[in-house]
Formats: C-alpha cells, sequence, structure tokens
C-alpha cells in the first residue's frame, strides 16, 4: 500500500513541477510524425488538425497564448517528416526560436475546428523562417498567422540543407512582408545592443 502513496506523491510533485502534459504531447506529436512517410522537399507545407478545447479557452475562444504552444508542436512534427531534426542530429547541432511574431484576425471559439499549416518560407546564414497559419475548417478563414525565426546553434541552414540534398540548395527569396518583419528584428537587435553599450565593447 505504502508504495502506491509514494507513486502518487511522485506523480504530484512531478506535475507541480513540470509541464507533463506538454511533454507528453510533444513526444506523441514527434512519434506520430516518425510513422508517417517524410516528406522530401523541406519548403513543402504541412498540415496537422486541432480543434478548440476547454483547456484551451479565457472567455470561451482560444486563448493567445495557446496558438504559440500550438505551433511550437506542429514544428516538431514539421522537422521530423522534413528530416531537419535528423541533420541536426548528425551534424552535432541545435535550434533556438530566435523571434516570433502573431496576428490575430478572428478568434478560434470552443469547439471549432482548424487546421494549422506551417512551413519553412527561407532562410539565411543564421536561421530559418517560418510561417504557421490557423485555418479555419468552418469557413476557410484566416484566423491567425505566425512567422517564427528559428535560429540554428553550431551549424547553419545552409548546412543543414547540404546534408538532406546533397547538394547546394539555393534559398528562395524572402516575401515582402516577412522581409519587412526580418528587418524589424534586426532594427530592434541593434537598438538593444546600442542601448547596453555591446557595441561599444565590439569595436
Amino acid at each position: 500500500m505504502w508504495w502506491v502513496l509514494w507513486v502518487l506523491a511522485a506523480l504530484l510533485a512531478l506535475f507541480c513541477c513540470l509541464d507533463v502534459w506538454y511533454f507528453l504531447r510533444a513526444a506523441a506529436v514527434i512519434l506520430r510524425a516518425w510513422f508517417q512517410p517524410p516528406i522530401r522537399d523541406i519548403t513543402a507545407e504541412q498540415t496537422l488538425t486541432g480543434r478548440v478545447t476547454t483547456h484551451d479557452i479565457d472567455m470561451c475562444h482560444m486563448n493567445n497564448a495557446r496558438y504559440l504552444r500550438e505551433c511550437d508542436f506542429a514544428r516538431f512534427s514539421l522537422y521530423t517528416r522534413n528530416g531537419v531534426f535528423k541533420a541536426l542530429r548528425a551534424l552535432r547541432a541545435s535550434m533556438v526560436v530566435g523571434a516570433t511574431t502573431i496576428r490575430y484576425r478572428r478568434a478560434l471559439y470552443i469547439g471549432e475546428g482548424y487546421e494549422l499549416r506551417s512551413r519553412i518560407v527561407t532562410w539565411d546564414d543564421k536561421a530559418f523562417f517560418l510561417e504557421q497559419r490557423f485555418v479555419s475548417t468552418k469557413d476557410g478563414l484566416v484566423c491567425a498567422v505566425m512567422y517564427c525565426k528559428q535560429s540554428i546553434i553550431r551549424s547553419s541552414p545552409d548546412k543543414i540543407m547540404q546534408h538532406l540534398c546533397k547538394r547546394k540548395v539555393e534559398c528562395p527569396e524572402f516575401p515582402e512582408d516577412l522581409q519587412h518583419w526580418v528587418n524589424f528584428i534586426s532594427a530592434s537587435s541593434q537598438a538593444l545592443r546600442a542601448e547596453s553599450g555591446l557595441e561599444e565593447k565590439d569595436k
């Protein structure tokens, strides 16, 4: 009987200290993507379907933070199926989110179904740039659009592409709206560096 109490106490401590459901969901998404057919075109759009549940809502519509959480899971699936995760392991590299911005166009309400469409739009010498769209299955409206800068650590997007394609791959041109966002990120970074005095130290 005591071992049951110990297990329950351990589970309670685990759920109190960690977002256990996040890690379970991430593992399930990656496992599912692992058994799906691989997608050779790294820029191909991939779609995950979802539905707004009671865990997602505030005031009967999807909480703002939930959009970003769902985008995390969609990227896990994307990188598993297009081989980016595999290339990162082979190159002993990693990736982090360098920046995101999201535009909310219309609320997704409780019970409403949606498609989360993710794709790598382009890349530069340090990061991939992705677009992720929440599209209502009710009427096809794009309810939210997110841009994500996925920075590569200890490698580069070019090396990842060469590893996957076994050749040099030219990156697609930046769409105008994405280029404006990248310019904003760069300007913000320069301003913050100047504010903290890093530019003077680098000279």
